[in-house]
Formats: C-alpha cells, structure tokens, sequence
C-alpha cells in the first residue's frame, strides 16, 4: 500500500512540476513575431488594427483599419518616403511594437493605449494615405495637429508631430478631400522623427506625450506580461502556438463602446471582426481559469442585448446588432461547463442569467416550433451556426437533432441553477421538461441507427452526410447504450468523419464534400470541442483525447484559422481567429495533464 501511495505522490509531483516549468519560461520576448497577412497587429482593448492587406483599396499594401461597426475597411495606407518617393521595405511585428524596416531607416509603432499610437522613425519618414473613394478630410489644428476626420467610419483621428515635422497635402473635391496624403519626416539635418497619432469620437483632449517611446513600448510589455501569467500551462510541443493564441486573444479585445458594455472578445481583427451569438461562450470557457471576470464578460455580452421575446442578437458590434439570424442555444451547455471549471460562477451570477437563460429557452418553444409538436426548428442554416450544412441544403425549416440536445442541457442547466437559488418548484419543471423532450429527441431523430434532421410540419426525413448529426453525443451517458455506442462507432471509423486532423463537418464519402466548404467539410474549433466534450462525458477519454491531440498538432503546423482542410489540415479563411486561439489553449493544456 505504502509503495502505492509513495508512487501516486511522485506521479502529481512530476505532474505539478511540469506545468509550473511550462508557465516559468513564459516570460515575454520580441521574438514572438507573426504573419501580419494573416494576424493583424493590434492590442487589448483598441478598435485599431494594423495589416498586410493584399487586395486592398490601393494594392497590395499595409494598412491601417478601423474595426469598429463590423466592417473592416482601411484608414489610412503607410508607406516609408525617403526625398519624397516611397521605398521598399519589410514588415515585422511582435505583441507590443511594428517595425518597418528600409534598407537605411526603420518606423517603430506602439499601440500604447487602446485609443493611442506613438510613432518613431529613424533616418525615414512615413506617409499615411486616404483611400481615394473613403469619405473623410483633413485640416490643421495649429503648428503641430493636423486633424483626419475619417466620416467613412465615423471616427476622428489627431495626428500630432512630437519630433520633426508633420506635412499634409490635401485634394478637396467641395465636399471632402479626394485624396489626403500626411507624412512624418525628420527636419533637415537630423535622423529621425517621433509622433502620435489618437482615435477620438468628438473632442479631442490635448495631453503632453511626456513618456518616451521605449517607455510606453515597457509600458505595453508589462500589461501583456500579465496576461501572459495568467495562460494556461502547455506541453513544450504547443508552446510556441500557445504564445501565438494568448495574443490572438489578447489582441482581439474591444474597449465597452456603443452596443458593447463590457470588454469584448471579438471573433477576430480581420474581417470577422464582431461577436456571434456562440462563439463568445468557447472565448468565455477560455478566460475562466485565468480571469474570470473577463470570462463573465464574454458570456454575459449577448444576455445583455437580449430583447423583449426572450430572443438573443445574431451578431454584436460596438454599433451594430443583427437580428436576422439566431445562433444555437449552447449557453446553458456552456454555463454547465463554466459551473464545472470554475467557483467563480456563484449565487450572484447565476441570478443575473437565470431569467435571461429561461427566456432564451422559452424562446425556442414560443416562436420556433411551427407545427407545435414540442420539437423547435431552425428557420435557416445560419440559425444553426453551421450556415451553408448539408441538412439545410433543400430549405427551411428544419428540426434538428443537435438542437433538441441543446436545449435539454440548456434546461437541465436551468433545474441546476433554479435549485441553487432556492426555487426548488421551478427547478422541477425545468427537470421534467428537459426529460420530455430528450423523450421526443429520441423517439423522433433516431431513425434506422442514426439521426437525422426533420422538414418541420410533414416530418419528411432530410438526408444529410452533416457531422451536425452527431452534436447529440453533448447528452453522454444520457443517451441510450445502443445509440451512444453507434455514434461513437462511427465517429471511430477512419475515411468517415475521421482525418488525421479529426473531424470533418461533412462525410469525406458525400457528394457534397468540398475541400473549403465551410460547413460541407472542413474542421472547426467549435464542432471538435463539443463532440470532444460529448466522448468525455460517455467516458471515452482516450479517443477524446486523441481529438484533442490531432487538433493541437493541426492548428500548431498551420495557425489559429476560422477552419481547416479536414484532409491536409491547411487553415481556411480568418488567420486569427480567437475561437480557434482558445479552444487550442483548452486542448493544449489538457493535454499536459
């Protein structure tokens, strides 16, 4: 017994120790750089984002862009200018500065406050370029303030020389500059230059900029010194990626503004550059171990803007709410999840989502169940979060298996969380319901050894090769042996559903199969992670983990996409995409336990 004992103790102290050596050597380096075409350079907080835009509004260049409203059009193009012409030069980025670098000069910018640039250059200058068909003008505040009102994107910017000069020429056209070129240029006789360029919505305050440029650079690489402290640990094969994630997701943070009243975590600061009504949950499970403030934040965003029918927005920007589209009620899986990882999800919490949870769920039986029979639809593929699936391909509406699953936990969530607040008679028809209607899930899906999808009113069978058919396995052991153990078995069988990168949304055998079809195959963060979840939950650890494992190398080798080629694994669509970051950082370290 005693020998027992004695080897358990070694086995968590190695464990112990490993992770604690993971997390010492995260110390911040300008050695983590990334590809600017792919991963834009930005920081917590700020709606400014810098890229390598190939086909942008005035060629392949780097611009400066503007995330705010959902929309991601460029600012303002930079070039290097030596004698008035431009140069060739090369651009590199870590989490804190942007370097671009000429042959004999360099421009260094911080983002140094979420709403401040600080600009240095030596022995360059810079040029800043208003697309021709943007709407905006320029015009000089004093000797050393030119203001940019960007009207395109509702936005003012003060440009200010702190260290040589500042020249702006302007074509106006009688009612805004059709072109506005500002450049940075060191005076004559010296080398360098030093500005400061701030976002503003009405008044601009005039401050000092007493701090130098290496100060507020320090400034910078301490505050994301702190986040990085807070990373989960991560065997030393992901390492790299994990640095990589943590400023996916760090980056990707928005400022309260407008329609957002807490700091947002947005999809990404490409072109996805809002939150939807899912994806914020897997950003919250993320954030729950290490801030689980910031983690409420992300899972409260939408409950905030949830509207008089119980309903939740599709999409949410600082300045847009899109209504058109739902997307899939996994909050009360998610909430589950979070209750599960974290005491930070106390009384007072689940009294502010109780009522909203309840509504939400409500919702879907009031507004979304057409023919009445207890099972709620989907009016459209993009309700679904899986837009452009298989089982949406002859229309709308559609009853679907996953969603039936959704709404069980969602309402065994709210049985949880009822009985915890003292409401021991709600809670009991929370349970009954959410027992009905797993009832109805598997006396109305489960058709000839698997599930399928339903039109809603004649119930005609939607014949579908979707991995969304597979999203029950979320209910565990919940499900009958013999149903639980046929979706396993297929989700086993290599060539199927199964790559050596995991699990393609789409059957590789059906004729819809497409290498970047969005939802007719690729692998997604989000899918992987609930199904992952589903194999845990019906004690199929080892395959679970070998998901886990498969994704991480995946995501390691080909970046933090929207999606990947299920087959080759290469990454689709957005390159830095947080969901994608943060599900990463949720394998990785499990991996290392």
């Amino acid at each position: 017994m005693w020998r027992s004992l004695i080897l358990v103790l070694i086995v968590e102290a190695f464990f112990c120790t490993a992770e604690m050596d993971a997390k010492v050597g995260r110390s911040y380096t300008d050695a983590i750089t990334f590809d600017l075409t792919k991963v834009p350079f930005s920081r917590f907080g700020s709606y400014m984002a810098f890229s390598h835009v190939v086909d942008g509004s005035m060629g392949d260049g780097f611009y400066l862009r503007s995330v705010h409203r959902g929309v991601t059009p460029e600012v303002l193009r930079l070039d290097l200018v030596r004698d008035g012409k431009a140069v060739t030069f090369r651009a590199t980025a870590s989490p804190t500065v942007l370097r671009l670098e000429a042959d004999d000069g360099i421009v260094e910018i911080c983002i140094s406050e979420p709403y401040l640039l600080r600009l240095r250059g030596r022995g360059i200058g810079l040029r800043l370029s208003k697309p021709p068909d943007a709407a905006g003008f320029a015009f000089r505040r004093d000797k050393t303030h030119w203001e940019f009102n960007s009207a395109q994107q509702d936005i003012r910017f003060m440009l200010t020389s702190l260290r040589g000069s500042l020249e702006v020429k302007h074509e106006w056209n009688g009612t805004f500059a059709r072109t506005m070129v500002a450049e940075f240029l060191p005076t004559y006789g010296s080398r360098d230059f030093q500005a400061a360029i701030e976002e503003f919505r009405s008044g601009w305050h005039e401050r000092p900029y007493s701090d130098s440029f290496d100060d507020v650079v320090n400034g910078v690489k301490r505050e994301y010194q702190e986040w990085l402290d807070t990373m989960p640990a991560v065997p030393e094969e992901f390492q790299a990626s994990a640095d990589l994630a943590a400023y996916v997701d760090w980056s990707a943070i928005v400022m309260p503004e407008g329609n957002l009243r807490r700091p947002a975590m947005l999809m990404s600061k490409n072109w996805m550059n809002a939150v939807w009504s899912w994806d914020h949950c897997f950003n919250a499970m993320a954030l729950v171990s290490s801030d689980p403030k910031l983690a409420w934040d992300q899972y409260m965003l939408m409950i905030d803007k949830q509207n008089s029918d119980g309903a939740l927005p599709d999409i949410l920007t600082d300045r847009q709410i899109t209504w058109a589209y739902t997307k899939p009620p996994v909050h009360g899986w998610a909430l589950a999840w979070l209750m599960q990882h974290s005491d930070s999800i106390d009384t007072e919490r689940l009294g502010q989502v109780y009522v909203p949870l309840a509504d939400w769920t409500n919702w879907y039986f009031r507004f979304r169940d057409d023919d009445r029979d207890g099972l709620p639809q989907y009016d459209h593929g993009n309700d679904s979060g899986w837009d452009n699936s298989t089982v949406f391909r002859l229309g709308p509406a559609i009853e679907t298996p996953d969603l039936a699953a959704e709404l069980v936990l969602q309402m065994q969530a709210l049985a949880t969380i009822a009985q915890r607040l003292g409401h021991d008679r709600e809670s009991a028809e929370w349970k009954t319901r959410a027992d009905e209607l797993l009832h109805k899930l598997l006396t109305s899906y489960w058709h000839e050894g698997h599930f399928v999808a339903l039109r809603s009113g004649d119930h005609a069978v939607i014949e579908s090769d979707s991995l969304l058919l597979y999203i029950p396995i979320i209910l565990g052991k919940q499900l009958p042996e013999s149903v639980l153990s046929k979706l396993i078995a297929d989700l086993k069988k290599s060539g199927e559903f199964l790559t050596a990168n995991g699990l393609a949304s789409e059957r590789l055998g059906s004729p819809y199969y497409e290498e970047d079809g969005y939802w007719r195959g690729p692998i997604w963060a989000s899918s992987t992670f609930m199904i992952v979840d589903g194999l845990e939950s019906s004690g199929q650890t080892e395959f679970a983990r070998e998901l886990k494992l498969r994704y991480c190398r995946m995501a390691a080798k080909n970046g933090l996409t929207e999606n990947y080629n299920a087959v080759s694994g290469l990454g689709l669509r957005d390159g830095a995409y947080t969901w994608s970051a943060s599900v990463f950082l949720i394998f990785a370290h499990d991996l290392l336990r």
